[in-house]
């Protein structure tokens, strides 16, 4: 099984800096532009299915990249993004300093969520049932499967494969329309592409 794990495409809350999380907002212009590419570049990998978030951002990501290939596409919300709670839709720099929605960047383990939200733990928990089952689907043992997901739940669905699972952002959030490339055989899983990007 080979999976491709890419984040969403950019959105205008992206580009404003604004908190996001769980709110279904779309593709801006630009992001529509980077997943055009993104498929552009991908147009000969061979595609046996997409899963998405069904949040519509990850779902138009995962159209655009297939183009007109006639794939299926499954949405499974385990790979939605983190909800931020109370913060959605405010800008970062709004938010004040002494928050500890803060630490979400500089120290995720120890991140208390705002009220509604959920922790890193949480989206940990999450994905990771996610993965498990999906590594183990025998309909998929030798298929190629695209991934549409988001900022925070590349990292916590990539985490067991990192060398050092205790920075959970290994150095940053992976950039809109990234691509990271894993190989599944006998239950093992190898990264072979980290966050790499087409544009």
């Amino acid at each position: 099984m080979r999976l491709y794990v890419i984040r969403h495409g950019e959105t205008a809350w992206n580009a404003l800096r604004k908190i996001q999380g769980a709110t279904d907002i779309p593709l801006n212009e630009n992001g529509i532009r980077l997943a055009k590419i993104t498929g552009e570049m991908l147009r000969d990998v061979p595609f046996d299915l997409a899963i998405t978030s069904p949040l519509q951002r990850a779902f138009h990501t995962a159209v655009l990249v297939l183009g007109d290939r006639s794939v299926p596409i499954e949405t499974d919300a385990r790979i939605q993004e983190i909800s931020f709670g109370d913060l959605e839709g405010m800008q970062i720099s709004q938010v004040d300093p002494a928050h500890p929605f803060y630490n979400f960047f500089a120290d995720a383990y120890h991140y208390v969520p705002a009220r509604n939200g959920e922790s890193i733990y949480d989206v940990c928990g999450r994905t990771q049932e996610f993965y498990e089952e999906l590594i183990h689907r025998p309909d998929l043992e030798d298929k190629t499967v695209l991934i549409a997901t988001h900022g925070c739940v590349v990292r916590a669905l990539l985490q067991p494969l990192y060398e050092d699972i205790s920075d959970f952002w290994q150095g940053g959030v992976c950039p809109n329309c990234g691509v990271n490339i894993i190989e599944v055989k006998g239950g093992e899983s190898t990264l072979l592409e980290r966050d790499k990007i087409y544009y």
